[in-house]
């Protein structure tokens, strides 16, 4: 039976439940814990041990929360972003922590960098930052891009000095997001016909982007060793890119790193003709269309321009050829998963919302399938 005022009964299992009241910070309420014993006597013995490391726990946490509060005051936003920088470098690709490492410096060092983390949880002071970016007249991707270096900052300085500055929420623009552009049929039938005219290396590399969706970097990086001659295959294990490299007298030096992500290293089937192509350019050098070294990707991009200017077509972006491949792949019936893979996304939302842009060709020929139909409704009808 339960001993009044104590909160400690005999269960219906023999067993003896000592109950007490504790403060759950997350739910911000007391509520009721419960220990077990054989005996009223251990009962009551693990109900006074539990609330003393509850006791013990609490006192901790305020001495934690009293220290990170005068961390807040001591630490500046440059010096938690300083070890967060380290660690990305540590953690991530060179390309990654150059791209973080912009963003700080170019957006968020000089309003931010010498402030204290106690000054960035006051409303006025994200204000005066939102402002700031909003005047640079920067694109919502940008901002989103600061926004989240500084965020990754906020939550590094959580980390390592146990201190809660709330994340910015900059008010966000909205933007009309403009389709991916595509190249329509008649034009491609033009860059058809000027790359089979006299062709060359750098001909024969727009048309294995239009084969196989590769993006530049991973274009120029490609070597022999890749390509497969007998299971007619290429496989996509490295890129190049040109990114700021300290210590270099040059503004930029072009790297050699792994694909974007790790669904990017990926093998992609070939052509019987497009592999006898490449086999036509065959020469004792590492990379199919550099030499000693992968291919600039400017002197790519030139070339592309030079070939889209003799065929009469508007200057465009490299990547459209990507953006060209998917879109025929999904108009000549491939599924979305397939070609997911073989653009190397992680996920095939990425692959709907980013590169399947139907022509108006192939909505008329949608359109179209509904004449069958109504007509099979209306044959009922009557």
């Amino acid at each position: 039976m339960a001993r009044h005022g104590e909160n400690i009964r005999k269960r219906k299992d023999g067993r003896w439940e000592a109950r007490y009241q504790i403060f759950d910070a997350d739910k911000g309420r007391n509520i009721y814990r419960s220990v077990y014993g054989s005996t009223y006597e251990k009962a009551k013995e693990k109900r006074a041990d539990a609330m003393e490391a509850a006791r013990e726990k609490w006192d901790s946490a305020a001495k934690q929360r009293a220290d990170g509060q005068e961390t807040c005051i001591r630490i500046q936003f440059s010096q938690a972003a300083a070890g967060w920088l380290k660690e990305v470098l540590d953690q991530h690709k060179y390309s990654t922590y150059i791209k973080y490492e912009s963003i700080y410096r170019v957006h968020l060092e000089k309003i931010a960098g010498p402030c204290r983390l106690s000054d960035l949880s006051g409303q006025a002071f994200q204000e005066k930052i939102s402002d700031h970016l909003s005047e640079k007249g920067l694109s919502d991707s940008i901002r989103r891009s600061i926004c989240c270096v500084a965020n990754q900052i906020l939550d590094f300085a959580g980390r390592k000095y146990s201190v809660c500055v709330p994340a910015w929420k900059p008010a966000s623009v909205k933007t009309v997001k403009k389709p991916a552009e595509t190249f329509t049929k008649a034009e491609q039938s033009r860059l058809f016909a000027c790359i089979d005219d006299r062709q060359d290396k750098f001909k024969i590399a727009l048309l294995l982007c239009l084969y196989t969706g590769m993006r530049l970097g991973e274009l120029c990086a490609l070597r022999w060793t890749d390509l497969d001659l007998r299971y007619r295959t290429v496989t996509v294990n490295r890129t190049v890119q040109r990114i700021s490299v300290k210590g270099y007298t040059t503004k930029t030096v072009l790297m050699e790193t792994d694909p974007k992500s790790k669904c990017s290293k990926r093998t992609i089937p070939l052509t019987a003709e497009m592999m006898e192509l490449l086999e036509g350019l065959k020469e004792e050098r590492p990379y199919v269309f550099g030499s000693d070294r992968p291919l600039e990707p400017r002197t790519m991009q030139y070339r592309f321009k030079r070939i889209l200017q003799k065929a009469g077509i508007d200057v465009r972006n490299f990547h459209i050829l990507r953006h060209t491949f998917a879109t025929n792949c999904v108009e000549s019936g491939m599924d979305v998963k397939t070609l997911s893979v073989i653009l190397g996304h992680a996920d095939v939302k990425i692959t709907l919302n980013r590169y399947v842009h139907p022509t108006m060709d192939s909505q008329r020929q949608q359109i179209g399938r509904l004449l069958g139909l109504y007509g099979q409704i209306r044959g009922q009808a009557a």
